[in-house]
């Protein structure tokens, strides 16, 4: 690769966006690609299923053969909350390879010590999401249960492109919080986009059980990159 479309490639990681490095294998030019690329001919389509697919992929167009590196930044997780859960989801997330960050205003809980090796901001949701760039590859888990916390985060989610969005609680208490997301000019078709009872239904019950079942459903979301446009654009 050339100098300069290094330099680019690298630009392009450091800022998280998705960007696709297309090689003609039968010319040897190579040109980048990103997800705000016009599509202007076949290898640009092409380019632009790959990075919905997140895999890296080899096709023919035309008398040339290509092949489409695709560059997706490390999952961001965020979770709002220095609790029991996030305790056992946090590691679980970075094992994963997940980039992890634990937002809690309450000072007492959002300890070093407590969630080693994770990023603490110790301060409010509205306050945290000021210094987090949410994008499209990021998700937020809010797991308090006190929608003084919970609320402004989901709904600064809501605002952004972030691929999942998840909620601790009964469906009791969820239609609690769309009730006041509602009142705060949330739309129907917005609010969907919250996974609320969040996590896979597989009984968990214990903390680390649920963390389970959270990372789970996550993934099983991460890896379905057509159905996450879907949710954004439902948005």
């Amino acid at each position: 690769m050339e100098k300069i479309l290094l330099t680019r490639l690298n630009q392009l990681r450091k800022a998280r966006r998705t960007v696709v490095e297309v090689i003609n294998l039968t010319s040897g030019v190579t040109s980048l690609i990103t997800e705000e690329d016009d599509v202007l001919d076949d290898v640009h389509a092409a380019a632009i299923s790959a990075m919905a697919d997140g895999e890296t992929v080899a096709d023919a167009i035309g008398s040339d053969s290509y092949l489409f590196n695709v560059y997706r930044p490390d999952t961001r997780l965020i979770i709002i909350g220095a609790v029991h859960i996030s305790q056992a989801l946090a590691p679980m997330a970075a094992m994963v390879g997940m980039d992890v960050s634990i937002v809690e205003p309450r000072d007492a809980f959002a300890t070093e010590n407590r969630f080693f090796g994770a990023k603490i901001y110790g301060m409010w949701p509205d306050e945290a999401f000021d210094e987090i760039n949410l994008d499209a590859n990021t998700a937020v888990v809010a797991v308090t249960h006190d929608p003084k916390i919970d609320d402004p985060a989901i709904e600064r989610a809501l605002n952004c492109d972030c691929f999942y969005i998840g909620a601790l609680g009964s469906g009791r208490s969820h239609a609690s919080r769309l009730a006041r997301l509602t009142q705060r000019g949330h739309s129907e078709q917005v609010l969907r986009r919250i996974h609320a009872p969040i996590g896979l239904e597989i009984g968990a019950r214990q903390p680390a059980e649920i963390a389970v079942a959270i990372l789970a459903e996550l993934i099983a979301h991460r890896q379905s990159p057509r159905q996450q446009t879907a949710d954004v654009r439902q948005g």
